[in-house]
């Protein structure tokens, strides 16, 4: 079983800890990033893909001091290496326009509001990632035990009578 990079980046240190402790059942699974900036993110993504570990999932907020976390996801979309991953956001700041921005330009797959529901917010992530594990691993069953079983499995079955008839 392949090893993703899922990246979370806010500038709030107590933000961070709070997702990394909401996204803790996927460690087994997933190397689990945390970065206070987005250039702390861009060496992240820079150190994994130096390691060959393939960025599945990125959570960011928005209101950064640097650059905006819109302006980053953008950014993401438009390089090879990090055009398929999954782009969130999670922020109480983003206004309508910025993500209508995101929204328009393909760079947002979810939007999460802050405060965030822990619960909630691990199941938007296993649904993303198995949105994102179904397009790019072959085998499949391994990621069952630990994403959207159901979804894999009709996937599978779907796949496998499309097969048989061709």
């Amino acid at each position: 079983m392949n090893k993703y990079l899922i990246l979370c980046v806010d500038d709030e240190r107590d933000i961070l800890d709070s997702v990394l402790n909401d996204l803790a059942p996927l460690e087994e699974y997933f190397v689990i990033e945390a970065a206070e900036s987005v250039a702390e993110a861009r060496d992240v993504i820079a150190d994994a893909m130096a390691d060959h570990l393939p960025l599945a999932l990125v959570l960011c907020d928005h209101i950064m001091p640097e650059e905006t976390g819109i302006d980053f996801l953008i950014a993401l979309k438009q390089h090879s290496i990090t055009t398929d991953a999954k782009k969130l956001l999670l922020t109480g700041q983003a206004g309508l326009e910025d993500t209508i921005q995101a929204v328009n330009t393909a760079s947002l797959d979810y939007y999460i509001a802050k405060p965030w529901n822990g619960e909630q917010l691990l199941s938007v992530i296993k649904a993303q990632l198995t949105d994102f594990v179904i397009d790019h691993e072959k085998e499949l069953m391994p990621w069952a035990r630990i994403l959207d079983t159901e979804k894999i499995f009709e996937y599978i079955s779907a796949n496998r009578i499309q097969m048989s008839t061709e």
